[in-house]
């Protein structure tokens, strides 16, 4: 069962593959929601989602942060109350962008010790 919301209400909510906190900017609909943007938690992902890792697709993605104060039209079932300060959106924005460049580096990371222990492996094997 969904939560009712009020124009004002603090939120968390979810668009396409970032995460921000906002507020309410309109009465809900049945499914969807208008959020205004305050903060960014989680900096939206980049490249293609149908084929995720793969950096040679026809059309590589770059997805920006909302902006501050941007509505967005949020599915209701992403929305969830939000009870605490809200931090400052250039702070938050920044913080988000790092933490998603800090996933991407350790993946870069495993990947090349990946690719070190089958070098090594390929030797044992004598190939």
């Amino acid at each position: 069962m969904n939560k009712t919301y009020r124009i004002g209400d603090l939120v968390v909510a979810s668009y396409k593959t970032g995460k921000y906190i906002g507020e309410i900017a309109e009465q809900p609909s049945a499914n969807k929601a208008a959020v205004k943007i305050l903060a960014v938690v989680k900096h939206p992902a980049q490249g293609d989602l149908h084929r995720p890792m793969d950096p040679d697709v026809p059309f590589f993605h770059q997805r920006r942060a909302l902006a501050y104060q941007e509505i967005a039209l949020v599915p209701l079932e992403t929305v969830k109350p939000y009870d605490g300060p809200v931090p400052d959106y250039k702070e938050s924005l920044q913080k988000a962008l790092a933490a998603e460049e800090e996933v991407l580096i350790r993946s870069v990371k495993w990947a090349n010790r990946c690719l070190q222990e089958l070098e090594a492996l390929r030797k044992e094997y004598s190939l």
